[in-house]
């Protein structure tokens, strides 16, 4: 990682072969020459071999034991520079499933909606809205250092620094076209109290998406069990009505699995399930 990280090339010109006659003469010469070619091929076979591997990937994932909402923003803030790449080495498909789902029941003007992109994250969501030509976004997360990261976008109007749970959603009722959050709700992170501040900050009409995977964890399980008791209790208050739920099977490689099991393993055994949840505000 180190010699990835900081190995510069040369910036001599380049050379492919060694000069064809060597003299004693031109002995001197010719050694710079040899030990400049040798440094460009060891930079060249290095830096065209990735620094990032899955077992990197899955060593990032399985670090943050720790349950302390403030031991959980540190690590995120550490993992700013490869948390996008290590979540595509896990082939992590939350944020797409999610617009995926969204611009296929969305019918407004997507030049014209706003969108709360909660645990935004690095603003992998944005990118790919932004793409489908949404245009305004405001982002929260727990994260500064996510936080700066989403910011070197270009595409957030305003981002909003909070950790949901201890702390309330910081977005102004009924005005979001969208809201949507791909992977942040879970046990230890953001709760299930959180899903009526996302419904409240809806506008009427409005679209809430909420993506996540089915971890193995006994606590996951139970967590989702719980959001999908608050979600129909919503429901039934005449909060909101369901648009559907999007079921897939390959959301992720486990990342909990250790690398030397997942060697093992069929290709479709080392993913879990997900799905995402897509609910549209009632107009009272």
């Amino acid at each position: 990682m180190f010699l990835c990280a900081h190995l510069q090339p040369i910036k001599s010109q380049q050379l492919s072969s060694p000069p064809p006659d060597l003299t004693v003469e031109s002995l001197s010469e010719t050694t710079h020459w040899f030990f400049t070619w040798i440094h460009l091929q060891v930079h060249h076979l290095i830096m065209s071999v990735p620094c990032r591997t899955q077992t990197d990937a899955r060593v990032a994932f399985q670090s943050c034991k720790s349950s302390d909402p403030k031991d959980r923003v540190e690590f995120y803030d550490n993992w700013v520079e490869n948390y996008e790449k290590d979540h595509s080495l896990m082939s992590y498909r939350s944020p797409h499933l999610a617009v995926d789902f969204l611009s296929e029941n969305f019918s407004g003007s997507p030049e014209e909606a706003r969108v709360l992109d909660v645990a935004c994250g690095t603003g992998w969501v944005a990118k790919l809205m932004a793409e489908l030509g949404f245009r305004h976004f405001m982002g929260v997360d727990g994260s500064k250092g996510m936080l700066e990261q989403a910011a070197k976008t270009g595409l957030y109007q305003d981002l909003k620094l909070a950790l949901l749970g201890p702390e309330p959603l910081p977005a102004p009722t009924d005005t979001f076209d969208v809201v949507i959050v791909t992977g942040g709700m879970d046990a230890g992170f953001i709760p299930v109290s959180a899903v009526r501040e996302f419904c409240d900050a809806a506008k009427p009409g409005g679209f809430v998406c909420i993506s996540r995977g089915d971890h193995t964890a006994t606590p996951s399980i139970e967590f989702r069990k719980e959001l999908e008791r608050e979600l129909q209790l919503m429901e039934d208050e005449g909060l909101w009505s369901p648009v559907g739920v999007k079921e897939t099977d390959k959301y992720m490689e486990n990342p909990h699995l250790d690398a030397e099991r997942v060697k093992d393993l069929q290709q479709e055994e080392r993913y879990i399930s997900g799905r995402v949840y897509l609910y549209k505000k009632s107009i009272h």
